[in-house]
């Protein structure tokens, strides 16, 4: 199936972000990189507040995608290796290939939001098939503040996946395997 015009401007617009940063986020460039004429990008999204707003709604939507197909393809998380391969897999997407790309673009967009309400409302954390792994296995081994303690463990790993990105190299399994060891105490 064909994306819609705005999907692919707004992946255009995701690719942009991640080889330019933002400053290199414009209207003309969205076009080049989408190779449509120029002045396409501005009559899809006007402004580029509109524009980051549909950059973001689209990362989100791959991000969600992502999330939960991997979710689906994971066993039932029983023990803690398991836990640790599921999210030994997902730094490893989120820091090679097309997962580098949109974690690039993620992080430039997680710092727009600050000044941004309507942007971190987009970006807040969603519910997901992963997310509920987390916590079905945090409760299945007697962690009685499961949501809390999901929340803080997903976030050093994005914490984590962050680190290696700026500094280059793999999340150490170690480093995974410490997280889970401290949200089961």
């Amino acid at each position: 199936m064909t994306p819609d015009r705005r999907t692919l401007l707004a992946d255009a617009a995701l690719d942009v972000l991640a080889d330019e940063g933002i400053r290199g986020l414009t209207h003309r460039a969205v076009d080049r990189r989408a190779a449509l004429p120029l002045g396409t990008t501005s009559a899809y999204f006007r402004t580029r507040a509109a524009l980051l707003t549909g950059l973001v709604t689209r990362l989100v939507q791959r991000d969600q995608a992502e999330l939960h197909a991997m979710a689906e393809a994971l066993p039932s998380l029983r023990t803690v290796e398991e836990l640790v391969d599921g999210m030994a897999r997902l730094t490893r997407q989120r820091l090679t290939g097309e997962g580098r790309r949109r974690s690039l673009a993620r992080y430039a967009c997680a710092v727009e939001s600050v000044r941004d309400p309507e942007l971190r409302e987009i970006l807040v954390p969603r519910e997901n098939a992963g997310r509920e792994a987390v916590r079905l296995f945090l409760s299945r081994h007697g962690v009685t503040d499961v949501e809390n303690r999901a929340h803080t463990l997903l976030t050093c790993v994005d914490g984590l996946v962050f680190d290696r990105l700026v500094s280059g190299g793999d999340v150490p399994r170690e480093a995974l395997e410490g997280l889970v060891a401290a949200a089961l105490r």
